[in-house]
């Protein structure tokens, strides 16, 4: 299976005219102002509108909203993101969200306009010094967990059964050869994942470039709808297969822990994405999967350097 090395993290965005007319009239509404300029942004996977808008009297604030359709679950994430956005306390390094509702089947999430970008890619190794010692304080500053949130097994517990299923379903067809040898060892690594990655630290639990912003003074992570009380390092290992397959150092380099602990973390994301890049596209993300698989490549070898299994 040939497999597209850096597989932009972008999807296919829906412009500001085609946002419901009466969620773009509640956001002029509460902006205080015509819309007088829309700039979609394009990084992210999901099938909503990302816009930066400036009304007719200079007012900016940065939109988010998604409607019911193609991908209905997609409302769901926007739910849970608004009520997250809400709660974040002033150390999080998140943008401030001024508004947020439901109108007509849409979620729309009206935040503070970041004049930032991010990180280049492929990455720079010192933006990504600059990110990595963000994460390192964002972890301090949200231990113990400001807000209430799931722990992160409730979260993610399905869904990292990858290496189960595979082995249960005894689908192999194109599997990577070293991931087919080992695949119950893998299952059996797996299923202790929850137990590793339990924690009272709030993570954002998908951080990846698309997901930060970088001004002159400081580091800005957003998109927070999986955010989940868990270890302190969770958001450090999730983000680095991302890291690797973008142009920076292999993830083994980054995270030297040595905790056992972490081995099965690894593995259980692992599992997540190589499971996920076989499945047919979601409704309205055509590009997700590709980006999965690509990332899978780099958590595979991540993961048989750190097992050591020949």
């Amino acid at each position: 299976m040939s497999v597209d090395t850096n597989p932009p993290a972008s999807g296919v965005r829906v412009p500001w005219p085609e946002v419901h007319p009466l969620v773009r009239a509640a956001v002029e509404d509460f902006l205080g102002g015509r819309v007088a300029e829309a700039v979609t942004q394009s990084g992210g996977f999901s099938p909503a509108a990302a816009v930066r808008l400036r009304t007719e009297h200079g007012r900016r604030a940065f939109v988010k909203a998604v409607g019911p359709e193609p991908n209905a679950d997609s409302v769901r994430i926007y739910r849970s993101e608004l009520a997250i956005a809400a709660a974040l306390p002033e150390s999080a390094p998140a943008p401030r969200l001024l508004t947020g509702f439901e109108l007509e089947g849409w979620v729309a999430l009206v935040f503070e306009d970041v004049e930032g970008s991010h990180p280049e890619l492929p990455w720079r190794r010192d933006q990504l010094d600059r990110v990595l010692e963000a994460i390192d304080r964002m972890s301090a500053a949200l231990t113990p967990s400001p807000v209430e949130v799931p722990p992160i097994g409730k979260i993610f517990g399905r869904a990292f059964h990858g290496w189960r299923d595979l082995l249960e379903e005894q689908d192999t067809a194109g599997l990577d050869p070293w991931a087919a040898r080992h695949l119950g060892e893998l299952a059996e690594l797996e299923s202790g994942w929850v137990a590793a990655a339990a924690g009272d630290t709030l993570v954002h639990a998908d951080l990846r470039a698309d997901n930060i912003l970088l001004t002159d003074d400081r580091v800005y992570f957003v998109d927070w709808p999986w955010a989940c009380a868990g270890a302190p390092w969770v958001d450090l290992l999730a983000m680095l297969p991302s890291v690797g397959m973008q142009g920076g150092p292999a993830p083994h380099e980054l995270f030297t822990d040595p905790d056992p602990a972490a081995t099965a973390v690894i593995a259980a994301f692992a599992g997540y994405l190589v499971r996920h890049a076989r499945l047919p596209d979601p409704p309205g993300l055509p590009t997700v999967r590709a980006f999965q698989r690509a990332q899978g490549v780099v958590a595979l070898d991540w993961l048989r350097h750190r097992t050591g299994w020949a």
